[in-house]
């Protein structure tokens, strides 16, 4: 039969100050609380409360994979960096993927992902149509050697991740299992009690066409999005910009002297305008060295990771380049500028007819231009970042705002692996032709630290039922007795029921007992006091609305089962 855990036997060190370096109320709470502990810069050890915690998650993924068909398996952390040559990622992936020799001098490297792994796996194996789909994945370890690795669980260089790999054999096939798990994704989070909003993603070094990201949304979130009452949700780096600007002055084109500070404040400030009236540009040096000036509302900002998509690894020009293509710092514009210069225009500006933009000279500014008219736009691309305000691109309406934690990411990937890795399949018209794939990944131990983000307060942790450590702590305020007695039968009634138990059963004062257990933040807490057990009653305290209610010490098992198994998920 289950036991409880005494607290005397717990390891769990809490921490009566804050730790200097913790920034995130997850990372300060995680570490107070006696549940991680720093080994190096982005290393952590995850103490017993954690653990059990981070159990309770993978059980929820394990439960919602087998849900969909997804099969568990597990392969090695270190991989043969051959396989990742093959796949093109050895040279591009970056100074996160950590590289290492064996004893022969080979080249492996410590799994940040495993598309080329699971690749490999399958392409000597899957040989005909008639073994797919096949949808396969494990719960690992993973690395990435962070340049900043910072606050806590958040963004840490070693990590646990579930990741999985669909193999179809055609692209309907590919989406409906993509689906399947977007689908399983959403009942993740929303069973680890997580608030959080599918939104469409950058698909960055893993690549495909399509992603969507899980955040979670919280005010010290790494990531900024955007959102809509229609339900459409983006990250800033993939969301389109709908309508945002206003019409420049005038109609017709004509110079205007404008002897302010060459920026967009300043002279929508001097011309008593709004700044989304103005055109702001920026000059930079495309992958192929091609010049190029960015035209976007006044009162946005260039996007880098749209940017990097539409350009290659792109280098702002110099003064020096600015000068050599007719352009002037502060008062750029596509009037005047050199012939070679590639002038590209974000697309939400593509019904503008009146636009306000520099002269190519120092003090001056041209109003009423008008794109194909005035000046020619090479290309509408979609460069800008969005912002609060600006147009949800799909209803029209303003954006919202927020931030969020990422948790969980699915990306179709077509086949940009398995055509490079030469992974086919023999299709039912007698052809080879490489898998359809789409990959599948939640961050294990990030998802515990913005469950924890979004729940707490100025005292400590307030666990959701579902991924408590323990679902009950038990306070006698007496370790002997008559008072210790009702607490041990208290427990032991519990535990019966299948329910999770801690008992302080320290020889401190009633004070360190208390704010200990609202740090560790177990659901309920049950105070076991001689007054109370004198009328036969117990104190249950609910963690996270503060409620106390007395309840008699023969219903108290009964009565938190109840609620705790409710709650559950």
């Amino acid at each position: 039969m289950k036991n409880y855990m005494k607290m005397s036997q717990l390891y769990a060190p809490t921490l009566k100050e804050d730790p200097s370096e913790a920034e995130l109320a997850s990372h300060r709470l995680l570490l107070r609380a006696g549940m991680i502990r720093k080994t190096a810069a982005g290393l952590y050890s995850y103490l017993p409360l954690a653990w059990r915690s981070l159990l309770k998650i993978e059980t929820v993924i394990r439960e919602e994979m087998e849900a969909i068909g997804a099969q568990e398996m597990q392969v090695p952390m270190v991989v043969p960096g051959e396989i990742w040559q093959e796949s093109g990622r050895w040279d591009v992936y970056g100074p996160e993927l950590l590289r290492l020799k064996d004893r022969h001098g080979r080249d492996f490297v410590v799994g940040p992902t495993h598309e080329e792994t699971f690749v490999d796996l399958v392409r000597n194996e899957l040989r005909s149509y008639k073994q797919l789909p096949v949808t396969i994945y494990q719960i690992q370890d993973k690395f990435r050697d962070e340049m900043r690795p910072r606050f806590g669980l958040m963004r840490g260089r070693e990590f646990i991740m579930k990741d999985a790999y669909s193999f179809d054999a055609t692209v309907e096939g590919m989406q409906k299992t993509y689906e399947d798990q977007k689908g399983a994704y959403a009942r993740v989070c929303e069973r680890c009690g997580l608030r959080a909003l599918p939104v469409v993603a950058d698909s960055g070094q893993i690549g495909g066409d399509t992603s969507v990201e899980f955040m979670a949304l919280a005010d010290a979130g790494e990531a900024e999005l955007v959102w809509c009452d229609c339900d459409y949700a983006a990250d800033v780096e993939a969301a389109c910009v709908g309508i945002a600007y206003e019409e420049g002055p005038g109609q017709e084109c004509e110079r205007i002297e404008t002897p302010c500070e060459g920026s967009i404040a300043a002279l929508a400030a001097y011309l008593g305008i709004s700044e989304r009236a103005c055109r702001k540009s920026f000059a930079i040096i495309a992958e192929d060295e091609t010049p190029v000036l960015c035209l976007l509302p006044g009162d946005h900002e260039l996007n880098e990771v749209k940017a990097e998509h539409a350009f290659g690894h792109y280098d702002v020009m110099t003064e020096e380049q600015m000068a050599e293509y007719g352009l002037v710092k502060g008062y750029m514009g596509p009037i005047g500028a050199d012939k070679r210069v590639r002038v590209v225009a974000d697309v939400s500006l593509k019904d503008s007819q009146s636009w306000l933009v520099g002269a190519n000279e120092e003090g001056w500014h041209i109003k009423g231009a008008r794109p194909g008219r005035d000046f020619t736009v090479d290309e509408w691309l979609d460069l800008a970042s969005a912002k609060e305000g600006d147009a949800c691109p799909r209803c029209g309406k303003p954006l919202h705002a927020a931030r969020g934690i990422e948790v969980s990411q699915v990306f179709q990937l077509g086949t940009k692996y398995s055509e490079a890795m030469g992974a086919t399949f023999m299709d039912e018209d007698g052809k080879e032709k490489p898998f359809q794939m789409g990959c599948y990944g939640i961050g294990v131990s990030r998802t515990l630290a913005a469950v924890v983000e979004q729940n707490h307060d100025e005292h400590g942790i307030i666990w959701p039922v579902c991924v408590a450590p323990y679902e009950v702590e038990i306070v006698p305020l007496d370790a002997k007795g008559e008072v210790w007695d009702a607490a041990d039968r208290v427990a032991r009634e519990l535990v019966a029921k299948g329910i999770e138990v801690v008992v302080d059963d320290r020889k401190e004062r009633p004070g360190v007992k208390f704010n200990d257990a609202d740090l560790m933040g177990f659901p309920y807490q049950v105070v076991c006091g001689k007054r109370g057990i004198k009328d036969g009653k117990v104190e249950v305290k609910d963690r996270a609305t503060g409620e106390r209610e007395d309840v008699a010490i023969d219903e108290v098992a009964t009565y938190l089962a109840e609620k705790v198994v409710a709650q559950r998920r």
